[in-house]
Order: structure tokens, then sequence, then C-alpha cells
């Protein structure tokens, strides 16, 4: 507490510090916060999980000795954490306010540990409440179109300050104003100006071609995505962004997505950008430009600018999609897509108070003057909510039921007509089983929303979609990704090579960099960026680099020039199948809908002995569902292997049944999984082999309940036809083109 006293007056100086008389300023006491109250605490990267919170609720106990920044604890753990990036919330003080959010006086520390008898406690003070301030209606030079100023509304009580350390924009893009839209462009002031990207900045990747930091992987060949407004009006293409940029600000003055208000005292403003993207056809061909207003969301404090519990959005599984689009094929279901226009701006109104730093280019009023967000806002953690909120009760309305199994396909079922429609984010499709009835929907659409209709389904998420109706076969192909991310990362030139992986080379962690020299030799290659642009592909259309892209995925941390040497192994064999689809349709249609692969490669991890599990789901011949996977612990043979991959591949069965029950193919009987190791196939069975198997956990004997209930029909195959043997271990070309070729992948020219 020295700290503190050093920083008050005394009796002995009444009107001035300690401080103050020793270095002759007044101190500094913006970082002081009131003790006992409420504290979010940044959680570091390397210290969470990739979905979990960023911030830990907690109580400000003091200031540190030696340290710059604020000691917390944490009733949850029980733990003391020193922190310098904290959000405080003084208007709380867990253990002292009655109500829901209090948290348990028993949970607080003893913080009177040095004592030899406790101190008499003393009462915090009550919250003051600071009275709320009108702020009186204005009037403004100019009349927006249709979206007149209104009264603003009473501001919220004074928030707390962001405890973080302020970002130095040193470098800032000189304003461009915008070229039309009369007195809307006006000089921002310094806070509203971009950092600039240097577009020089790449990385080396020793001799193999270069990356632009500022470049997407998905776009890299044409990519010419300018980073800010200004650098927009110095493109070649100015006059396109400039209309885009327009047409997103009409956009929002019609919807009335904010008010302009004067920036009321103390309150939060949070940053906006401008995103500028070209959309492209499957070919590469240029569809339109588009600019985006992004609020810059990471500013948000829960609690105050949105609430924990309502961010999340779902989004189909890809294993959805492609089963609706092997139900079309098989069915000769009409297939459509239409993409909703600004569709986060159309989402359910938000109801917390957030004000937006004006977009640049495009400043009205004073400089002073704010956005006052009146509905979601691209870039805010809400926006994905509200808009999913929205479109859920459209549909219902519209007589369509939400899948349980996935709550981003919704189905429509009236008599003999049927709808299917997996929906991501703002792009919607439909599978119905006439044209007429997909025309009736799109048209209901359009009463509640602004779309543009695509005809036809023929590119989705980057996949480019063939229909070939006298074959009766839909063709998936992500050749033109495949194209640009061998450009990107200099490899077009290489020659093709026919495996995923090389069989005869198993990566290891010996072949880490163990020298600081040679890590820092690493950090100059893309082997991130690479591996992530290949995971892309390995969830999507390529189910045959599936394993080689998780063996790459172990090195991330850390990969060595053998572990890149791979990468480019892929990147050829990438080249050397480039053409190659995923077809749905083409193969033999039998009486069970669907059939599904399992398989595993005992110890095959020579790092820690662990095993690799894999399982494949097919219909009509074609994967639509896969899986290749380290399994989390070290088995004790090849039949536990082999049993534990089972138990994972009856899990993606049971999910199989009940998707497909919803949307109205019900599964008779029991559903096939094949296994290629007898001692396993008795394990799924009986509870034969106990002495062997009394280890595992309780929970893998899962599947021989479902086996019992006759969900699931374990059947024996030889390894020589296990389609699975591709997710788990290295194969020669022979058997990588043979198993190719059962996962529904053909050459299509």
């Amino acid at each position: 507490m020295i700290h503190v006293w050093n920083r008050l007056p005394t009796s002995f100086l009444p009107s001035t510090t300690p401080h103050e008389e020793w270095y002759k300023k007044k101190p500094d006491v913006s970082h002081l916060c009131v003790f006992g109250c409420t504290a979010y605490v940044f959680i570091q990267r390397d210290q969470r999980k990739k979905l979990s919170s960023h911030a830990q609720k907690c109580i400000f106990v003091g200031y540190p000795p030696g340290y710059k920044g604020w000691k917390f604890y944490n009733p949850t753990t029980k733990k003391f954490i020193i922190s310098e990036c904290a959000e405080f919330d003084e208007r709380y003080f867990p253990g002292l306010t009655k109500g829901s959010n209090a948290i348990p006086v028993d949970l607080l520390p003893n913080l009177n540990c040095g004592s030899a008898e406790p101190e008499e406690s003393v009462p915090f003070p009550a919250p003051v409440e600071i009275p709320s301030t009108m702020v009186p209606p204005i009037t403004l030079d100019y009349s927006p179109p249709q979206t007149p100023v209104g009264t603003v509304p009473p501001s919220l009580p004074s928030t707390p300050a962001l405890r973080m350390q302020p970002v130095d924009w040193n470098n800032h893009l000189p304003r461009i104003p915008a070229l039309q839209l009369g007195n809307l462009n006006q000089d921002n002031d310094s806070d509203d100006r971009e950092p600039s990207i240097d577009p020089e900045s790449s990385i080396d990747l020793g001799g193999y071609g270069q990356i632009d930091l500022a470049e997407s992987v998905h776009s890299s060949v044409h990519n010419t995505d300018p980073p800010t407004y200004a650098a927009a009006m110095k493109h070649p293409d100015a006059k396109q962004w400039q209309e885009a940029a327009e047409a997103e600000m009409n956009n929002h003055f019609e919807n009335g997505t904010w008010e302009y208000v004067p920036k009321p005292p103390d309150a939060k403003i949070i940053g906006s950008k401008w995103v500028f993207v070209i959309k492209r056809n499957s070919d590469g061909s240029i569809e339109q430009y588009k600019g985006r207003i992004v609020a810059q969301g990471y500013a948000q404090r829960p609690g105050f600018e949105y609430a924990e519990d309502a961010t999340f959005s779902p989004t189909y599984q890809p294993a959805s999609l492609w089963l609706i689009l092997a139900l079309a094929a098989r069915n000769k279901l009409y297939l459509r897509s239409v993409d909703i226009s600004a569709a986060f701006l159309l989402g359910t109104n938000i109801t917390e108070e957030i004000y937006l730093r004006q977009p640049p280019g495009f400043h009205r009023g004073a400089p002073n003057m704010v956005c006052c967000l009146r509905k979601p806002l691209y870039g805010l953690k809400q926006s994905a909510h509200n808009w999913n909120q929205k479109l859920h009760q459209v549909l219902t309305d519209m007589g369509f039921q939400r899948l349980q199994s996935d709550h981003a396909v919704y189905v429509y079922a009236r008599g003999d007509s049927r709808i299917i429609v997996p929906v991501f984010i703002d792009d919607i499709t439909l599978a119905g089983t006439t044209e007429e009835e997909n025309d009736k929907m799109v048209a209901e659409l359009k009463k509640h929303f602004k779309l543009r209709d695509l005809g036809a389904t023929e590119f989705l998420l980057g996949i480019a979609i063939t229909r070939n109706w006298e074959k009766g076969t839909i063709s998936l192909s992500q050749r033109q990704y495949i194209l640009n991310i061998l450009e990107c990362f200099g490899m077009s030139d290489f020659k093709p090579v026919y495996t995923p992986i090389d069989p005869g080379t198993p990566l290891t962690k010996d072949m880490c960099p163990k020298t600081e020299d040679a890590v820092m030799e690493m950090q100059s290659v893309p082997y991130l960026q690479a591996v992530g642009s290949l995971m892309y592909l390995a969830t999507t259309t390529c189910p045959d680099i599936s394993y080689a892209v998780g063996v790459l995925a172990r090195f991330n941390s850390n990969p060595g020039p053998r572990h890149w040497l791979a990468v480019k192994h892929l990147m050829c064999y990438l080249k050397g199948t480039l053409d190659y689809k995923l077809v749905y349709g083409s193969g033999n249609q039998s009486n069970e809908l669907f059939t599904t692969y399992t398989d595993a490669d005992y110890g095959g991890n020579k790092d820690n002995g662990r095993s690799t599990g894999g399982y494949v789901t097919c219909i009509g011949g074609t994967a639509i569902g896969w899986r290749s996977n380290l399994q989390l612990f070290v088995t004790l043979s090849t039949t536990k292997a082999e049993f534990v991959a089972a138990v994972e591949a009856g899990k993606e069965i049971k999910w199989m049944r009940g998707i497909l029950g919803e949307i109205g193919y019900s599964v008779t009987g029991a559903s096939t999984l094949l296994i290629d190791n007898q001692s396993a196939l008795s394990v799924s069975k009986n509870p034969e082999h106990h002495g062997r198997m009394k280890h595992l956990d309780i929970k893998y004997f899962w599947l021989r309940d479902e086996v019992e209930k006759g969900n699931i029909a374990p059947v024996y195959i030889p390894t020589s036809d296990q389609i699975a043997d591709v997710f788990t271990k290295p194969l020669p070309q022979v058997q990588v083109e043979r198993f190719c070729e059962m996962l529904g992948l053909k050459l299509e020219l």
C-alpha cells in the first residue's frame, strides 16, 4: 500500500503528496482503481484455447511492488494474478453487492494473512450512481437521405476506461477526400486515420517464392485489394472502389444503421475501418467490387457493449453440405443460390449503447460527431448472432423447421414438396424437388430481405459446382484455389508427384530445429500459412490429403527444413491432381443409404507412440464426411487402437442417421461399419478380451450398446479394400490412386 500512500496527502503534507515533494511533479493517478472492484483480466494466447474466453473475471486487490500493473484475485481458481492488461468495472464489488452477480464471500481471499489477529473489517462505500445527462437534440447543416437525426437518448452512466497501453499510430496515411456525395467529404481528425501498411513487407521463402503479408491466400494471385480507404483512392481502380464505398454508405442511410450525435462525455468510442474485397467467380474473373464498413469489435467490453452469451451464430458442417449435394444428385433435386445483401445490417436491433467513430473518408458534421448505432454492423461481436436470429425468425414464419442435428440447416416439407436449405451466414442454398418451388421461396425471401438471386448453384464458398443432368452427377472442384496457393508460395513450376506424403520419410520432432539460429532461419519460411491453406482443402474437397495435412500440422510450433520439404511435396501432389473432382451420383446406388469405413495405424506416431485413427462415410461411392486425427492417448495393442477409431466412426454414424431422419430420409435397419481388424470387430459386438480391454474409459463401450440396439452393424472388410487406410498412414502411389477412385475423386477435364 506504500505505492498508494505516497500519492495521498498526509497530516504533515495536507496540500501535497510525498511523491510530489520528492519528484517535484504531480503523480499520475490514472492507473489507480477502487480496491475490491470487478476486473476482467486479459488471458494470454498461450494460456487459453482457441475458442475460450479472452478474459477472466477477477477482483482487484492492489498494486504489486516492482511491477507496472495490477494485482488480482480469481475466486474460481483461487489464485492471485499480476497483469498490466485489464478492464475495470468500478460499479460492482464482489462479496458486497447483493444480487445474483455477487461472488460469495467465502471465495474471497484472506488478505490479512500476515497479521497475527484479524483487523476490523471496513465496509466499502456503495457505488455512486452518476446521473444520466440529456444531450439536447441537434440539427446539422445537411439532410442525409432517409436518415433524419433524432433526439439523442440519455447516455449511460460513466463507464471505466480501458486499462491498456495506448497504441502508437505514428504512420498515418494522408486523408483522401471522397469523390462525390456532396458535403460528406470533410477532413477527419487524426484519430480517424488508419495506419499505413508497407506493401513491400514480405516473407523470404528461401528461394521458393514470396508471400505478401497483406495478402490472403484465398486470392493471392489476383489480390490487389487496398488495405485502407486512402489506398483505395490511390488505386488504379479508384473509381470502382469509390462506387463500392458510396453504395455501402447508401445502404446504411437507407437501413438507418446509426444516427449522428456529439460524442457523449466519457463514452467509449469503437473504431471503424473500410474493408475492400474483389469478389471473383470460379474461374478467377471479377464478379464485383465490394466495400464494407467494419467496426473494430475487439475493443468491445463484455457486459457493456455486448452480452457474452449473445455472440454465437451457427454455420453448417461441411458434411451437412456434402450430404445435401449427394442427396440432390441421387434424387435430382434442383439447386439454387441466393446471397443476402448487407445481411448483418438486417439483424435484430442492438440493445446496447454503442458509439462508433465515423468511417474514414465520409465524415459528417463537427469533429466531435460520432455514430450512435441503432442496428448491427459488421465487426461487432453480436452482429452474427443478431442476423441469425432475424433469419431464423423469417424462415420459421415461412414454414421451415430447423434441424437439431445442424442448426444451420432448415427443411420445408408440405406433402410431396420438400426444400432443404443450408445456411452459411448470408449465403443460402436451396435444394428443392422442383424449380417452381425454389422460385416461390426466393420470391418470399425477397419480401423480407434485399438479395441477389444467383440462379442455379455454380460456386459456393470458393468451390466450383458442376451439374451434369445427363449423367446425374454433381462435381465439386477447387482447381482455381489450388492454382492460387501454388502461385502464392512460388511452386507453380514444380514437377507433380502422385503421393500426398512420402512413405519412406517419416516426420518426427527430431527434425525440428534445436538451436536459436536454426529456429530464426525457419521463421522466414511461411510454414503456418501453407499448412493453413492446405487444411481448408483437406476439409472440403480433397479427403486424400487429410492425413498428410494432419501430420504437417503437428509441427506448426517449430517446423524444420524436412517438414518444409514435406509441405512442398504435398503442393506438388496437388499440382498432379489439379483436375480431380469430388463427384456425387456416379457410383452404384445400393439399398443402404450410406456406408462408413474406419481404420487405425497402431503406434504410427514415433514421437509419443500414439495411433492415428480415421473414418470416412460414403453415399453412392463418394465421400461426404471424413476425419483423420491423432488419438488422445497411447493404446496398448492394435485391437484397442482400431476399437477407439471405430467408436469415433460410430459417433459419425449416429449423427448421420439423425440428420437423415430429420431431412426426411428414414434409415431402416443397422448402418454398416466396415472394420479390417477381426479382434476389434469381436470387441465391438461382445465383451471379449476383458483382461486387455478393462482399462479403457467406459465411454468407449458406447459402441457396443449401439450394436446391441441394432443401430450399427460392424462388418469385416479386407485391408486391401479398406478406404479409411488413406486417412491413417502414408501409402504408395498405386494404393493412393485406387483409394482416391473409391472416395469419388475422379479426373474430369
